[in-house]
């Protein structure tokens, strides 16, 4: 039932977009009854959200190259790789809708995943003795971060492979012992 929903569910959100999609149109869609849609996941946004989560709550694979420029520029490429996937898109789309309640916890599994996976990165820089003492760990994960999305949301920039290591040779050297 769960895969039937979420199917018909992301068909509506892939060919129609985002505000196109209803309870009504998901139970026709996936055969489960309206009712039961509304009890399990309550809202549009519930079945996004519960989509969502399942596909991108994973462990965020944590760089150790040996120092920190390295797992820096690996890092900030894994999450460009993600957000230049239509899944990744979404998850953008859905953390910039203010608008809509519910569409936070995707905004919140999506920031925790990926400062998570940054503040190990900061841990084995720490541990190497690569990174200043009274280091802001999620100021800097932020400033790194900021111009990819600031290029993804704002500017509608190009965010190639170039840009990561230009941003991490921008900020590292504040970060640095």
């Amino acid at each position: 039932m769960r895969e039937n929903v979420h199917l018909a569910t992301m068909d509506i959100v892939w060919s129609q977009g985002i505000d196109a999609l209803s309870v009504a149109a998901v139970a026709e869609k996936s055969g489960v009854h309206e009712t039961t849609i509304y009890r399990r996941w309550g809202t549009p946004a519930g079945l996004v959200v519960d989509y969502v989560t399942s596909e991108t709550h994973q462990a965020f694979p944590v760089p150790d190259n040996g120092n920190l420029h390295a797992d820096l520029v690996e890092l900030l490429g894994e999450i460009v790789e993600f957000v230049e996937q239509p899944l990744g898109r979404l998850v953008l789309q859905l953390s910039a809708r203010r608008d809509q309640p519910g569409y936070e916890e995707v905004r919140e599994q999506f920031r925790v995943d990926r400062f998570e996976a940054g503040m190990k990165v900061f841990e084995h820089a720490a541990q190497r003795g690569e990174l200043r003492p009274g280091l802001d760990r999620n100021l800097a994960l932020e400033t790194l971060i900021g111009p990819l999305y600031v290029r993804l949301l704002l500017t509608d920039g190009e965010v190639g492979a170039e840009l990561v290591p230009e941003v991490v040779d921008l900020v590292l050297p504040g970060m640095l012992a």
